[in-house]
């Protein structure tokens, strides 16, 4: 768990009896390769930080399996609607090899807000994921296939370093052929 608490710390300096806590109510899991881990149509019920292996998050676009993100090591994981409003979620988040995370569940979630520096690292915590997905949505709008991909191996090379090539390929929005051209002119 020290991974995680170093991850907090990193946002919010904690006491003593907030480290506990932590480690109180959240809870080690083990998934195996291919597991999903929040299906769409549920709710989400839990929060995840991984300790070690990758998830991919996804949508069913007309048929087809379109991948939006792919989290690794020291990321935490949720489907953020389905998990704080409690509705029914959008995505899929499937493992894409053995996964070791600690998981938190909605109701200890409430329990551990109401120690007050583990909700301000939440507070800035969740503020700067929100800045960063802003920032990111603008930038890789914009961005032609070869510029995504330059910018994943610059600024997420745990992507590159972990993920299927299709699951890549899907992320920025090409065939897998065009992504293997790419990393031709890159490479």
């Amino acid at each position: 768990m020290t991974e995680l608490i170093n991850i907090i710390s990193s946002f919010q300096e904690l006491d003593l009896e907030t480290k506990e806590a932590i480690h109180k109510y959240f809870i080690v899991e083990r998934f195996k390769k291919d597991e999903l881990i929040i299906r769409e149509g549920r709710i989400c019920n839990k929060m995840y930080f991984i300790k070690s292996g990758t998830v991919r998050r996804f949508c069913v676009e007309d048929g087809e399996e379109v991948t939006k993100w792919i989290y690794t090591d020291n990321q935490f994981v949720t489907s953020l609607s389905s998990f704080f409003e409690q509705k029914p979620s959008f995505e899929s988040f499937q493992t894409c090899e053995e996964t070791v995370v600690y998981s938190l569940s909605h109701d200890d979630e409430q329990i551990l807000l109401e120690y007050p520096l583990f909700s301000q690292f939440h507070i800035k915590q969740l503020r700067l994921y929100l800045s960063k997905i802003n920032e990111f949505h603008h930038l890789f709008r914009v961005m032609n296939a070869q510029e995504k991909y330059s910018y994943l191996i610059e600024f997420f090379p745990q992507i590159i370093l972990k993920s299927k090539l299709k699951h890549v390929a899907s992320l920025i929005g090409v065939s897998q052929e065009r992504l293997s051209r790419i990393r031709a002119v890159i490479n």
